[in-house]
């Protein structure tokens, strides 16, 4: 563990761990400092120039994100010459940008949006010609809208560092830089939507909740991902008592990070064949029964089988849907309670 260290930020002294950007110590400290393309869970990468500071010793402002912590370091999150430049940094971004906020699923849940309405920006000093791309592609799950996009590299550098598929990078240079798949073919990769979750702005969103609510129409619940045994934290956008949207906090066992089933594959929810309660057949017809009923009837049939048999006629297959502790149950009852070793359970879904 690094030693801790003294630095002063906005004229308070603060006791910080060595080894920490300057972004890093201002947040575990309570300031506040604005970026587009800084995320914990990636490596510095200084693209936004948002996060511009001042430094004593220092003749010009130096980004946060990728500036290491340094013993006595003095820090000035904030002035009249930050601040212009920062301003001056979303005017750019804006006048590259579509003004369909009024339209856009993210609005209200858009970091650029906000920064808009921090600096009070209304009209644009910087209007001018605006980068145009054809419509989305056809992949099934990933709503690309590239005008949108403002090169913070996040989805490129989660693709690359985390998911460790890179199947996007950024391309071209100057003006006409852009952020694409190999040859700018429709995006074909696994899809498992890291890039999605990171996106700043409306330029990556989800096509199944594309139109289907905004921020302030959702409600938020948690639960646990049912695809798999890992116990991945879901966080169910929920609108009009329907799920339309499933994402992860950062803060959680699985750090934010899902799997194309669990980001994609919730539809199954609303699906007409979804069992709602156990079924027995009777007279050669399945007959919906309460759990009670259903847990005397299984008892009872294995009970005569072991009886009339012995246990090693009865044999147990689990899920791999289930969590690990059910699992480990699922296995001592069928040896421990039942008495034969025929346990086994699928793999893969």
């Amino acid at each position: 563990m690094a030693d801790r260290i003294n630095i002063t930020i906005d004229g308070e002294k603060v006791n910080v761990d060595g080894g920490l950007t300057v972004l890093q110590a201002a947040r575990r400290s309570g300031f506040h400092i604005p970026t587009l393309c800084d995320d914990d869970r990636l490596k510095p990468y200084g693209g936004c120039r948002l996060c511009l500071v001042s430094i004593e010793g220092i003749p010009r402002p130096v980004t946060a994100c990728t500036t290491p912590v340094t013993d006595g370091m003095v820090v000035e999150t904030s002035n009249d010459h930050i601040e212009r430049l920062r301003r001056t940094i979303v005017e750019l971004l804006l006048s590259d940008h579509p003004n369909d906020c009024m339209t856009c699923d993210r609005a209200g849940d858009c970091t650029l949006q906000e920064l808009a309405y921090f600096y009070g920006l209304r009209d644009n000093r910087f209007w001018g010609e605006r980068r145009r791309y054809e419509d989305d592609d056809l992949n099934p799950f990933i709503k690309r809208d590239m005008e949108k996009c403002v090169l913070c590299g996040k989805c490129v550098r989660v693709c690359r560092e985390v998911q460790g598929v890179g199947a996007i990078e950024i391309s071209y240079r100057g003006f006409g830089a852009k952020v694409c798949p190999p040859y700018e073919r429709d995006l074909n990769c696994e899809f498992c939507g890291q890039c999605v979750s990171l996106c700043p702005t409306g330029a990556l969103s989800g096509k199944q909740w594309s139109g289907k609510g905004r921020e302030k129409d959702v409600k938020k619940i948690k639960t646990v991902c049912p695809y798999c045994g890992c116990g991945c934290n879901l966080t169910l956008h929920v609108s009009r008592n329907e799920v339309i949207r499933v994402s992860s906090e950062p803060d959680t066992i699985n750090e934010g990070w899902l799997c194309p089933k669990g980001r994609f594959g919730y539809e199954f929810i609303k699906s007409p064949d979804l069992l709602k309660s156990p079924l027995i057949r009777k007279n050669g017809k399945l007959e919906e029964v309460t759990w009670d009923e259903a847990l005397k009837f299984v008892s009872e049939k294995l009970g005569s089988i072991k009886e009339k048999y012995g246990p090693d006629a009865i044999g147990g297959l689990s899920s791999a849907r289930c969590t690990n502790e059910e699992n480990y149950l699922f296995q001592k009852f069928i040896r421990a309670g039942i008495g034969t070793n025929n346990v086994d359970h699928c793999a893969r879904l």
